[in-house]
């Protein structure tokens, strides 16, 4: 077994691509249309191009347990999913400068450090680096 892709669920497929390429520096993977206003699509790491993908899914919109999940993971403050830097605090400066609002700053966490941000499209996304 193999991951290819993992799905996280956005309230605005348009502004989640925009917010995953243009401020956090993925690139589109694949975009392709599947009726009613909704596409296949998929980005993925510049750093890693032909590695996992994330499927921006707009499951919120029409599944209801999806929409309920989605609401209460974030008012518990939970993140969605962890994405691996090199340095947080390298991360977090350019973000913030970026106008993105972080949940938790860096923060030692043992033998990680993490930082927990809003992506705009419903969710926080953890950071973390590896010590």
């Amino acid at each position: 077994m193999r991951i290819k892709i993992v799905s996280i669920p956005v309230l605005d497929q348009q502004k989640a691509l925009d917010f995953y390429t243009n401020i956090l520096g993925m690139e589109k993977k694949v975009d392709i249309p599947v009726g009613g206003g909704n596409r296949w699509l998929t980005v993925v790491s510049k750093q890693d191009p032909d590695g996992p993908q994330i499927l921006l899914e707009p499951a919120p919109l029409h599944f209801e347990p999806s929409r309920v999940y989605q609401e209460e993971i974030m008012k518990a403050g939970m993140p969605y999913t962890q994405l691996y830097v090199d340095s947080v605090q390298a991360e977090y400066d350019r973000l913030t400068e970026a106008g993105v609002e972080f949940k938790m700053k860096p923060t030692d966490a043992g033998t990680v450090i993490i930082a927990m941000f809003n992506d705009t499209c419903g969710n926080y996304i953890q950071l973390v680096e590896e010590k």
